[in-house]
C-alpha cells in the first residue's frame, strides 16, 4: 500500500524569523492521524531568517539528524561539539539520557534552509552522542546513497535506532531501487524537483509511506533530490507527546 503526503497538506507554523513546514505532529501542530511513520518521527523543514536561530534547548531519547539544504547551520551543545553544517553534510545528535544544544544561521543576508528528522531509539538512556558527514553529490547522482544506518555501513553516519536513510539525486532517465525486508516500512519524502516512486508522481515537499511493499522504485527525475527512509514498524504509544513541546 502506498500512500501520499502531499507538501500543502503538512503542518505550518510561521514565527517570523522562522517559517516550519511539518510532516508530522510538532508543537502547536497536532494532527492525531500524523503522529509519525514507524519509528520516524519528525521531518521538519526549516527556513532560519538571517541573524536568528533556536537557542539552547534540551532534548532526551531521539535521534536527531539535521539536512541541510542552503546556507549554514551552526550547532553548539553541551558535549563540546561547535561546527558548521553545509549542504551535503549530514549531522546524528543521539539525545540519549539529555543533551543542550542551539542551532543558528550566523549569515548576515541568507536565509538557512533544512531538514531536521527525529528517530525513536531503539532504547531509552544512552550516552549522548555526535557524528557529522559529508556526502559529494557525484555519490548521490542516479543513485540511493546511504547516509545514516544503524551499522554506519559505507561510511554513513550511525544510527541508534532501527533504520536507515538513503539520499539521491535524479534527473532524467536514471532510477534506481531499493529492496525492503519483509515488514519494513519506507517514508520517501521529495526535497526538490519531481520524480515517481513506484508510479506514483512527487513534487517538492511531497512524500509517500509505502507499508507492504518489497521494493521501493525511483525514476522520472526532474532535478530531484529525494530522502528515502528503511523503516521499523515500531509502535508510537511510548514517545507519543514526545514532540509537542517543539525544540
Amino acid at each position: 500500500m502506498i500512500t501520499l503526503r502531499r507538501a500543502e497538506d503538512r503542518g505550518f507554523a510561521d514565527h517570523g524569523w522562522l517559517k516550519s513546514y511539518h510532516s508530522f505532529s510538532f508543537a502547536d501542530y497536532h494532527d492525531p492521524a500524523h503522529m509519525g511513520f514507524g519509528n520516524l518521527r519528525v521531518i521538519n523543514e526549516d527556513r532560519i531568517a538571517p541573524g536568528t536561530g533556536f537557542g539552547t534547548h534540551g532534548h532526551r531519547d531521539m535521534e536527531i539528524v539535521s539536512y541541510v539544504l542552503e546556507g549554514a547551520l551552526a550547532h553548539r551543545d553541551n558535549m563540546g561539539n561547535g561546527t558548521s553544517i553545509v549542504p551535503g553534510e549530514v549531522q546524528r545528535m543521539s539525545a540519549g539520557r539529555g543533551v543542550m544544544h542551539s542551532e543558528y544561521n550566523h549569515a548576515p543576508d541568507g536565509q538557512t534552509h533544512f531538514l531536521q528528522i527525529w528517530l525513536l531509539p531503539r532504547e531509552r538512556g544512552i550516552t549522548p552522542g555526535y557524528e557529522q558527514k559529508a556526502f559529494d553529490d557525484a555519490g548521490k547522482r542516479g543513485r540511493l546513497r546511504v547516509v545514516a544506518s544503524e551499522d554506519g555501513r559505507d561510511g554513513s553516519v550511525t544510527l541508534h535506532a532501527d533504520a536507515a536513510l538513503y539520499a539521491g539525486l535524479f534527473d532524467g532517465p536514471e532510477s534506481a531501487e531499493l529492496r525492503l525486508a519483509p515488514g519494513r516500512l519506507s517514508y520517501v519524502h521529495l526535497v526538490r524537483g519531481a520524480l515517481e516512486v513506484n508510479g506514483h508522481v512527487l513534487q517538492t515537499g511531497d512524500a509517500a509511506k509505502l507499508e507492504g511493499e518489497p521494493t521501493v522504485q525511483i525514476s522520472g527525475g526532474r532535478a530531484a533530490e529525494v530522502l528515502v527512509f528503511d523503516l521499523a514498524q515500531q509502535g508510537l504509544h511510548r514517545f507519543a507527546g514526545s514532540a509537542r513541546s517543539g525544540r
